[in-house]
């Protein structure tokens, strides 16, 4: 079986981090997003796999190849502008035969697929949607069925006490090629709002695939965080990671380096080069990439650094991320859910409060730290 990456996106729901970094390419556990679902399709059996391409197409290209390093095929169809989910693959569609998989590029799951192609061929449907259950339909759109399965409606969006179910679309389709045939060429035009109405419409047999698999929308920083926590913590797995313990110690990649006084309380990952200085602190769920310098008494709490990241002496560092080549100066503080792109120098005091966002045009400046001592750390082995 073949499948179609959907990975054209600017991530501009993940800016600053994206500015310079494709969505597919952004790292966790770090490790390239898209090399995290490119294993999950190979160990379904899906080896020949179209990348539909749009934004920074050379990111992708370049670290892949043509997919042979990973043990699949993989072809690059580079759009000259967005044409929406269901565009981008009538835009591929002399790649395409039979039946084929359609994967959005920024979500992250375990769905059984064999049992999904199993569940679509026994069905004879010519659409099968994966569904994941969500505790709070009215941020998305549900879709309901009947008992065998069989799509009835979709619902944009449903006031919670009115919602009929709570399964979602997943972004995970399996698709018979004479659905092709009703996508117009060279529009932009989506599976969501244009393609399956339409195919309902006419009768067309468009089931659900109910799944209660690990799932999860990286589109957002938020999220991104919580995906590096869940997998840290064995609330999630990957192909190229299996379910950790919260108890599970640091992993220290070739050529890192802690200080005896350093404190790593785990889960904690360290990239290879990483140097963790005397009488810092790091508790997990953490991630530091490539080459990272943590110096004396700074404190690192449930947060992702990229690679070649420094953070000055007494620096403290909540639940934030921080993108590559980024120094921190000493003393400064970057609470909850600060982002940080690349290459950004923050002076050293500094500020960042819950919520900021540095390294683009929208970017905020830093504020004065709050009224009183920074609060870097308490002695050598407190909490930050």
């Amino acid at each position: 079986m073949k499948a179609v990456l959907l990975i054209g996106g600017e991530g501009t729901r993940l800016r600053p981090l994206t500015c310079n970094t494709v969505k597919a390419m952004v790292p966790i556990l770090n490790r390239p997003f898209l090399e995290h679902v490119i294993a999950y399709l190979k160990s379904h059996g899906v080896d020949d796999i179209v990348l539909a391409l749009c934004y920074l197409p050379d990111h992708v290209q370049s670290y892949f190849g043509d997919g042979s390093k990973h043990g699949v095929r993989l072809t690059y169809a580079v759009e000259d502008s967005p044409r929406g989910t269901a565009g981008a693959v009538k835009n591929v569609e002399g790649y395409l035969d039979d039946v084929f998989l359609v994967f959005n590029g920024d979500i992250l799951t375990d769905i059984d697929l064999t049992a999904m192609m199993a569940f679509h061929r026994a069905r004879k449907a010519n659409v099968t949607i994966a569904l994941t259950p969500v505790e709070d339909p009215s941020a998305y759109g549900v879709v309901e069925t009947e008992a065998d399965g069989r799509v009835r409606r979709f619902v944009e969006k449903p006031p919670r006490e009115e919602a009929t179910t709570n399964l979602i679309n997943a972004g995970v389709y399996i698709l018979d090629s004479d659905v092709l045939p009703h996508i117009p060429a060279n529009e932009r035009y989506m599976f969501e709002h244009d393609l399956y109405p339409k195919l309902l419409a006419r009768g067309v047999p468009v089931y659900g695939f109910p799944s209660e698999g690990y799932w999860i929308d990286i589109g957002t920083p938020e999220k991104y965080l919580q995906l590096h926590c869940d997998l840290l913590q064995g609330k999630g797995v990957t192909a190229l990671h299996s379910a950790a313990r919260p108890s599970d110690p640091a992993s220290v990649a070739r050529g890192g380096w802690v200080h005896p006084t350093a404190r790593v309380e785990g889960p904690v990952v360290l990239g290879h080069g990483c140097h963790i200085g005397p009488a810092a602190y790091l508790k997990g769920p953490v991630v530091l990439g490539e080459d990272c310098i943590i110096l004396e008494g700074a404190a690192i709490e449930g947060s992702v650094l990229w690679h070649h990241v420094r953070v000055g002496r007494q620096a403290v560092l909540r639940h934030c991320i921080v993108g590559d080549s980024t120094s921190i100066g000493d003393g400064s503080q970057l609470d909850t859910g600060s982002v940080v792109g690349d290459h950004v120098v923050i002076s050293p005091g500094s500020y960042l409060a819950p919520g900021t966002r540095l390294g683009d045009v929208s970017q905020e400046e830093p504020t004065p730290p709050p009224a009183g001592p920074p609060r870097a750390r308490q002695d050598p082995g407190g909490s930050p």
